[in-house]
């Protein structure tokens, strides 16, 4: 199934939706209590969970054309969202920097969050080296702790995209990396949450970018350093995962801050970051003079 929050033009309250093609369902129609947001239908188990697919099963429930509604974050309000960072080969080459014999951890803050469609606007005097970076977003279903790398996929509830945005020149100014991608609306996610049912093998995903009409990232999340399994055991070993944990495994080579010439994300670009079978996430940019 496919999980978003949307939000009705009249109101900046999110719902819950179902997502099937170009119709939604709001959870609300589906049963009653209804969860009022992901975390709350995740904290449910997997009984509420398979109430709400019989129930949109049944096919029952009204269907809302989905251009009349926006998007809201797909993970609004998670324990905490995970960064991984120098989790492909290629960029961490293009950086210049070396991938570590343990993962490159970090978090995001949660002002960063923001959706599909949404503007993301920073102002030009704090950077105008603002660069993009198509992730796979991993949410957590089962509290994951001192689990297996062949026992991690089980605690996976669902699967998100990220565009984990980033101002490069604070990021090679500052020790810590957790300033530089969490301006106000830098972690842009959804459209949808695909359940984990949908997605047989987070290793075998096309990931890409497409920033002003050209397509600069095209990658495999099969060339991940570390695969999505190793990276929930290892993260289990220190701290539990809680349900709605949101990890963001890592940016494929194709970084503006590489290219030559560079690209940064300018007033009024469109970057467009997607992985096939969960969606494609859109977000126009504005820097404020």
């Amino acid at each position: 199934m496919r999980f978003a929050h949307l939000r009705r033009p009249e109101s900046d309250i999110p719902v819950l939706a179902v997502i099937d093609g170009d119709g939604a369902t709001l959870v609300s129609d589906l049963v009653d209590p209804a969860p009022a947001t992901l975390q709350q239908l995740i904290e449910g188990g997997d009984d509420l969970l398979a109430r709400v697919r019989e129930a949109h099963a049944d096919g029952d429930a009204p269907v809302h054309p989905l251009d009349g509604f926006g998007f809201s974050a797909a993970v609004l309000a998670p324990p905490v969202v995970l960064a991984v960072g120098l989790n492909y080969a290629a960029h961490s080459s293009e950086l210049g920097l070396k991938t570590d014999t343990a993962p490159t951890v970090f978090t995001l803050w949660p002002n960063s969050l923001t959706g599909h469609g949404q503007t993301t606007s920073w102002p030009r005097a704090l950077s105008e080296s603002v660069d993009y970076e198509a992730e796979l977003g991993v949410i957590i279903g089962a509290p994951a702790k001192d689990v297996t790398a062949e026992d991690a996929l089980d605690h996976v509830w669902g699967y998100t995209v990220v565009n984990d945005i980033t101002a490069r020149d604070i990021q090679f100014a500052e020790a810590q990396w957790s300033r530089c991608k969490s301006f106000d609306g830098f972690s842009p996610t959804g459209p949808v949450v695909v359940t984990a049912d949908e997605i047989p093998d987070p290793q075998d995903l096309h990931i890409w970018t497409v920033v002003d009409g050209h397509r600069v990232q095209d990658a495999s999340t099969g060339q991940m350093v570390r695969p999505v399994s190793t990276l929930i055991a290892h993260l289990s070993r220190s701290l539990t995962l809680r349900p709605g944990t949101l990890i963001s495994t890592g940016s494929p080579g194709g970084a503006g801050y590489s290219r030559d010439p560079q690209i940064f994300l300018r007033d009024r670009s469109t970057v467009t970051v997607g992985i096939d079978g969960i969606g494609e996430l859109t977000t126009h940019c504005r820097i404020l003079d």
